[in-house]
């Protein structure tokens, strides 16, 4: 059974593995330095449907489908999905996976929702009411801009500040195989708000919220980022991330040796005019399914922490002039079933 420690983090008893994992993205996300990592890209930006909102759901479901496909096991065997989207009521994903019989928990934690499935999932499953769980995401950049911006035939400019929402998706099947990579512990974020009403600057507005997780899973476990491969956030971005270094730096923790960021990693913002990098529910997560956990599982990496982040935030808030919450979850994935940091 997980053990609470500290202020928020939890230590898997069972360290569940992510037995199978999958990762399909859009086209620009595809001709990007990651493009070779993940298991389909698709070309059609409408994926075959009618709409960009059919195209995210039939993006989540291609998604969940593989995942399964690889882990060969069928809908019958998953005892739970955990689940969600950026879209209003989590359409993406309810639509997409309504015909799968699966029993849903649907989540919104926008682009943490990856990190906060994991979260989930690896607890209900050290807590044995369950065998396999699948966690999984999704974004479309059509079905994000004309929600959260502009409709695109606006055409309207971006800031140097802003991200680019990535078309993609990621699932990753739990059970409690011994396969690596495992789940070791997590940390449940807080809403952490500084006060940044700028939509166009997402990077700002999480960047204090994976701060404050990472700060506490730190102290909450005694573990130095010495320890880690890797410390991966998403999609804080290229602007995001050299604030959250800086936020970290003040409080005496450097992890600039050791901080990746999926938004950053997902384009060449040179030859993509990418602005700021990546970032919808889908960049972390497929970022984390087509890069991390593949090379956790041969070897190349032992140890990392996954801090997805969002930004909690909807249109009429925004209007209406409130600032943008931002959260971020954490989880430590691990080569190794057992042992310390």
């Amino acid at each position: 059974m997980a053990k609470k420690i500290g202020t928020g983090t939890y230590l898997l008893e069972h360290a569940p593995s992510a037995a199978a994992y999958a990762a399909i993205v859009g086209q620009m996300e595809g001709e990007g330095p990651l493009g070779a990592c993940f298991d389909y890209v698709e070309q059609d930006s409408y994926f075959g449907k009618d709409s960009w909102e059919q195209a995210e759901s039939e993006l989540q479901r291609r998604t969940v489908g593989t995942a399964l496909q690889k882990a060969e096991l069928t809908a019958q065997d998953i005892d739970l999905i955990l689940a969600g989207d950026l879209i209003n009521q989590c359409t993406g994903t309810t639509y997409g996976l309504r015909g799968m019989g699966i029993p849903l928990l649907g989540l919104y934690g926008a682009c943490s929702t990856m990190a906060e499935g994991l979260a989930l999932g690896s607890i209900l499953m050290d807590s044995g009411i369950a065998r396999h769980i699948v966690a999984a995401t999704s974004s479309h950049f059509s079905t994000a801009e004309r929600q959260f911006r502009f409709p695109l035939s606006y055409g309207g400019q971006r800031t140097p500040t802003a991200q680019w929402t990535c078309t993609a998706s990621g699932a990753v099947v739990l059970a409690p195989c011994q396969n690596a990579p495992y789940l070791r512990a997590v940390t449940i974020g807080r809403i952490v708000d500084y006060g940044i009403t700028d939509a166009n600057n997402m990077g700002a507005a999480m960047a204090p919220a994976a701060a404050d997780t990472i700060l506490r899973f730190l102290a909450d476990t005694g573990a130095s980022p010495k320890a880690f491969d890797a410390i991966v956030t998403g999609d804080l971005g290229l602007i995001g991330s050299k604030l959250l270094c800086e936020i970290l730096q003040k409080e005496g923790v450097d992890i600039r040796k050791q901080h990746r960021d999926c938004g950053a990693m997902m384009f060449d913002p040179e030859q993509q005019d990418t602005h700021a990098g990546g970032s919808g529910c889908g960049c972390s997560a497929s970022v984390l399914c087509g890069y991390f956990l593949p090379r956790i599982r041969t070897g190349e990496l032992k140890n990392i922490l996954f801090a997805a982040t969002g930004a909690l935030m909807s249109p009429t808030a925004s209007q209406q002039g409130e600032s943008i919450p931002g959260i971020s979850h954490l989880i430590h994935i691990s080569a190794d079933k057992k042992g310390g940091n």
